[in-house]
């Protein structure tokens, strides 16, 4: 794995104290309206965003070897590999960003030792007053 995408998904596992295994299959189940759920996306762009980086990057060091001669067609190429690998930068650092700031303001919550209280009655089970019950009628 790449080194910022191995950091955040140490911390997404540090968070929900499981592997990111684990945390993927849990995340399937309830894809939607769940923070594990964009926090497992944002690491898998992560990750593809430093992949690619790395294969542009392998690609351009082959289109510019001291042995290779470098016409306007291969030049086309240079350019081209040049801006995948800013894109995939600018990917890379904004989902780093976004995925840092949430992560620092999560946290795991021990468990409790005691068993929870009951909670008090709420208000939604008292009665509406006769006003109240006349407008919806």
């Amino acid at each position: 794995m790449y080194p910022t995408a191995q950091t955040i998904g140490e911390r997404i596992e540090d968070l929900y104290g499981a592997p990111l295994a684990q945390l993927e299959a849990l995340a399937d189940t309830n894809p939607r309206e769940s923070m594990l759920a964009a926090l497992l996306g944002s690491h898998t762009d992560l990750a593809f965003a430093e992949r690619n980086i790395d294969f542009q990057l392998q690609r351009l060091r082959q289109l510019a070897a001291k042995e290779r001669q470098i016409g306007s067609h291969e030049a086309g190429h240079i350019a081209d590999c040049a801006r995948r690998i800013s894109e995939s930068v600018v990917v890379r650092d904004a989902h780093a960003k976004s995925v840092s700031a949430v992560l620092q303001s999560l946290h795991r919550v021990p468990v409790p030792q005691t068993p929870l209280t009951t909670p008090a009655p709420s208000a939604a089970l008292v009665p509406a007053p006769a006003s109240a019950a006349a407008r919806t009628r």
